[in-house]
């Protein structure tokens, strides 16, 4: 017998998540014994239901949502036995493309056949876990600076997010400290990859692995605002992590730190101010998927 909750995020992907609600529940009744419905009012609201269908004892948790509501999913069900699906219904969906589920057809036939697979997480100093990115300095910054504006709405906040950062583009010291050493050098971002993409798609850690529990570490060195807005297309390739001013690694556990003021944000929610420590549970989670 099969037991699964399906927890709606009804603001995902600006109303879609609300809007195919019905559609997604009567799908998923058709592979499991029972369904439990959980719709968040709120972000702090979601994440309470998450919680309270993993203590209940469900075998699955099916988030509707995008990575949002993902990453409230995955605080729920990191070491337990309740295995995580994603039906994706937001703007990035980062996590869904990683486990192979475009629709809910993918996971009501994930379902049928029991795929289930281990899944490493990203465990933060703050208690945080994170699946798929945590990154730090400019593309944080663009995030800090798009979630204080009121104006305008949609995805010209970020572009103009992007343009005032870039005016105020600096590298700044940065000490990356793993088992292999400690590093200090001047930068502009660093991305901790538990898995390559973020930012809906963006590979910056395009050989990250969430299955061989180690990060793949990438950071963008001094670099002029005029090189970094020709690299920024390359991002969308991975072929960034060739550029001279790029440096990778491989890492268990990574230290963050400067006296920067960068922010940590991760599955492409805020964390905290560095300095921040991060280290790879292999197989934390498990996960619906073929």
């Amino acid at each position: 017998m099969t037991r699964a909750a399906l927890l709606v995020c009804p603001a995902s992907g600006g109303g879609r998540a609300a809007r195919i609600a019905g559609t997604v529940a009567a799908g998923l009744r058709e592979a499991v014994d029972r369904l439990d419905l959980h719709v968040g009012q709120s972000a702090a609201d979601t994440a309470r239901l998450a919680r309270k269908a993993v203590a209940d004892g469900v075998d699955v948790l099916v988030v509707l949502g995008g990575d949002g509501g993902a990453h409230l999913g995955v605080q729920a069900c990191a070491e337990t036995p309740t295995a995580l699906a994603v039906v994706p219904a937001g703007t990035g969906n980062d996590l869904a493309a990683v486990l192979g589920t475009a629709t809910v057809d993918d996971v009501v036939a994930n379902l049928r056949s029991g795929a289930r697979k281990r899944f490493d997480l990203g465990r933060v100093s703050t208690g945080t876990w994170f699946a798929t990115v945590l990154c730090a300095g400019f593309d944080s910054a663009v995030n800090e600076r798009a979630n204080a504006m009121r104006w305008p709405a949609g995805p010209r906040r970020y572009d103009l997010a992007i343009l005032a950062e870039l005016a105020a583009l600096r590298a700044l010291p940065l000490v990356v400290e793993t088992e292999h050493g400690v590093e200090e050098l001047d930068a502009t971002l660093v991305a901790i990859g538990n898995t390559p993409n973020y930012g809906g798609g963006i590979p910056v850690c395009p050989g990250a692995d969430p299955s061989d529990g180690l990060f793949d570490l990438t950071v963008v060195t001094a670099v002029s605002r005029t090189a970094l807005v020709r690299m920024l297309p390359t991002l969308r390739t991975g072929n960034h992590v060739d550029h001279i001013a790029v440096r990778t690694l491989r890492a268990r556990s990574v230290r963050l730190a400067g006296d920067n003021g960068w922010v940590g944000y991760a599955d492409g929610e805020r964390v905290a101010e560095l300095p921040l420590s991060v280290e790879c549970r292999p197989g934390a989670l498990a996960v619906v998927a073929s």
